[in-house]
């Protein structure tokens, strides 16, 4: 919009000068007034569509909500108001002035003095005449008398006597008889018939006034002579110009009493001419001052509207707005001051973005550190509220924890009834403010935890620390009871045998000396030391399977084949099932001892079963998530619940003659073969152990015995 008006302004200027000089009625552009009349006009139809369509926008932005839009309206408004009412007002002023002043020039009284300054031109150029006319009449009585040889002598003379400018001589057919002036270039004046026609046949006298060019007038005086004794009549012509500054006056206040004619005709058309004038002048203003309004408070309103603008963008968290300063007043000063705060803010909030980026850098490094750790991590705030966790945590405990943050520690139990342990000793240590505790906790699985905690700087909450020992715990129980079990084996095994040998002497020595009934009570005596010594070997033996690492020779084979050759001893038990894995099984691993395995868990199936009516034991392999898998189940009373987590551990067992070692020595062999075992109890009743060993991609090779 700033161009097109600036462009009708300029054109504008342009045509009301235009207008201006055509009003003029002496001007060269008069006769074009009308069409610069319409030109005008189309500038202001120009103008009214203009401001129209830029009202229409401003009406359009207020409905739509556009900030600025209002007051932009507002001054735009503003400005019309302050434009209409001066220019209504001096239009007013002007057409009464122009009515009274038009009024003022068409007075009676200019118009009299108009008629008497005519009038008195005439007076004088009449007095003139006539004086000519007096000295023309004494040079005709003194020619009347002369001879035509001395006309022309006396005329030269009465000329220079009675000052006259030209006299000349004519006969009665009109031709110069003698001509006299005081410049030979001047020509004599044209003949009476022509310059006087038929008004000297009426009378002898004749007078008149004529242009002589320019600003000049002629008093011409002509009179017929008749002359005495000649019998013919001559016609002597006296020309004298009038004075020249008489001519300039009555010249000039007869073409003004002309023009004032003029205008005194054209007196009601010259009000509606300076009328219509005005009125195009006023919209012509009128519309440029509007639509100088509109630009003024576009432009003013312009920079609020960025600032609004940016200060959205900073309610959004955009810093980074910029806006260019134009002007030096309040608001080029408001813009630098904006300009200024959002440079702060987004330093402000770089720096902010930087510790805030170093803060989540150092915590994922403690979050990678935690992670890491193999211990289970978990921080308490003041109230005992879970703030953090790792991943261990979540491991151990067997649960996720993210499901507990911000949750008090006694209200777990009702999430997690299975930490009931865990929560009620750690709640009990934390609840008493220790600043250092230590604690071994067991699950209800029966997996063992090693608790430390603490209270963190200056009280800002509390941290537990704990790790898993379920397995240290069995490795140090289980390298107790190896040096246990090779101590009594080595003290054990020494006097059996000679006990033994000692029965058998005794047996041999003094059975043949005795009566029967005595030889029968003593070999009942020694051979029930025989087998007891006998029982305590294999006791011993046992110990010394336990304590001693078995030498294992790593081989691959199949695990089916080695399962097929066990179940050949149990062919004659009906209750012993098979359901084998289609296809081999490779694995790596000692054959003779995976038998032991199979045997052992097999023979402790058989003892489950033994008052059931209808055992049930089924061996079963499949492969599991890359594993090879053997189950080994029966239907028997399974495993007691005070026993079953610690089903694995030496001398525990609930055979009433067993001796506890058998899935101590099991689970040796299975870890040995990097794998695990585990034991559950089956519904409605029986037990089942499971052995995951890795699966080997080495070809299997014939299982020898």
């Amino acid at each position: 919009m700033r161009r097109w008006l600036i462009a009708l302004g300029v054109l504008g200027l342009g045509l009301l000068y235009l207008l201006a000089i055509a009003s003029g009625s002496t001007s060269s552009l008069t006769d074009y007034y009308w069409w610069i009349f319409a030109l005008n006009g189309l500038l202001v139809l120009g103008l009214v569509a203009v401001l129209g369509r830029e009202l229409w926008r401003m009406r359009r932005a207020v409905r739509e909500r556009v900030f600025g839009a209002k007051l932009t309206l507002r001054m735009t408004s503003m400005f019309a108001l302050v434009a209409v009412l001066p220019g209504i007002l001096v239009f007013t002023m002007s057409v009464q002035f122009l009515n009274r002043s038009i009024e003022s020039w068409f007075n009676v009284q200019v118009e009299s003095a108009l008629d008497r300054g005519l009038n008195l031109g005439r007076s004088a150029l009449d007095a003139l005449l006539a004086d000519l006319a007096a000295r023309n009449s004494v040079a005709a009585r003194e020619l009347a008398n002369a001879t035509p040889a001395l006309q022309a002598e006396r005329l030269d003379r009465l000329r220079s006597q009675l000052g006259i400018r030209q006299l000349a001589l004519f006969d009665s057919r009109d031709r110069l008889i003698a001509y006299s002036c005081p410049d030979n270039n001047m020509s004599p004046p044209p003949p009476p018939a022509a310059s006087f026609g038929g008004a000297l046949d009426a009378t002898s006298e004749w007078r008149g006034i004529e242009g002589g060019g320019g600003a000049t007038l002629l008093l011409k005086v002509a009179q017929r002579i008749n002359r005495i004794g000649y019998g013919d009549t001559v016609t002597l012509v006296a020309v004298q110009p009038a004075p020249q500054q008489l001519a300039v006056d009555a010249e000039q206040v007869e073409a003004t009493r002309a023009d004032y004619r003029k205008l005194v005709l054209a007196r009601d058309g010259l009000k509606e001419f300076y009328r219509l004038t005005l009125s195009l002048t006023l919209l012509l203003s009128l519309f440029a001052a509007v639509g100088l309004g509109a630009l003024l408070s576009r432009r003013l309103s312009a920079p609020l509207s960025a600032l609004a603008a940016g200060t959205r963008a900073v309610a959004q968290g955009d810093f980074s707005r910029q806006h260019p300063i134009y002007r030096r007043d309040e608001l080029g000063i408001l813009t630098a001051l904006f300009n200024r705060m959002t440079r702060q803010l987004a330093d402000a909030k770089q720096a902010e973005e930087a510790a805030r980026e170093q803060i989540e850098a150092n915590r994922a490094y403690l979050e990678r550190i935690l992670a890491a750790l193999s211990s289970g991590v978990l921080a308490f705030d003041a109230d005992l509220r879970l703030t953090a966790a790792n991943q261990s945590a979540s491991r151990i405990l067997d649960w996720d924890l993210n499901m507990l943050a911000l949750t008090p520690l006694p209200e777990w139990l009702a999430w997690a009834p299975a930490l009931e342990a865990f929560v009620s000793s750690v709640y009990s240590r934390l609840d008493r403010d220790e600043s250092d505790w230590q604690q071994q906790i067991e699950l209800s699985d029966g997996r063992l935890l090693l608790v430390r905690g603490g209270l963190l700087p200056d009280g800002a909450g509390r941290v537990v620390v704990f790790d898993e020992v379920t397995d240290l715990v069995r490795a140090q129980r289980d390298a107790a009871w190896g040096e246990v079990a090779k101590r009594l084996a080595h003290e054990i095994r020494n006097p059996l045998t000679p006990i033994q040998l000692s029965a058998e002497r005794l047996a041999m020595k003094l059975g043949n000396k005795l009566d029967a009934h005595d030889a029968d009570f003593l070999q009942r005596s020694t051979d029930t030391i025989i087998k007891q010594v006998a029982a305590l070997k294999g006791m011993v033996d046992a110990f010394r399977d336990y304590a001693r690492a078995p030498a294992s020779r790593m081989a691959a084979t199949d695990l089916n084949a080695i399962v097929r050759e066990v179940m050949m001893l149990y062919e004659s038990n009906p209750s012993v099932r098979m359901d084998l894995h289609d296809g081999e099984l490779p694995i790596l691993a000692d054959a003779a001892l995976l038998r032991q395995v199979i045997h052992n868990l097999v023979v402790n199936a058989q003892d489950a079963t033994l008052d059931v009516a209808e055992a049930i034991i089924e061996i079963r392999t499949f492969i599991a998530d890359q594993q090879v898998v053997m189950t080994v189940t029966d239907n028997g009373a399974g495993f007691p619940p005070e026993i079953l987590p610690r089903a694995f551990d030496p001398y525990v067992t609930s055979k009433a003659k067993g001796s506890g070692l058998g899935l101590a020595v099991v689970k040796r062999i299975i870890e040995e073969h990097k794998g695990s075992i585990s034991a559950g109890n089956v519904s409605p009743h029986g037990a089942q152990m499971r052995v995951m060993l890795p699966l080997s991609e080495t070809p299997c090779v014939a299982v020898t015995s």
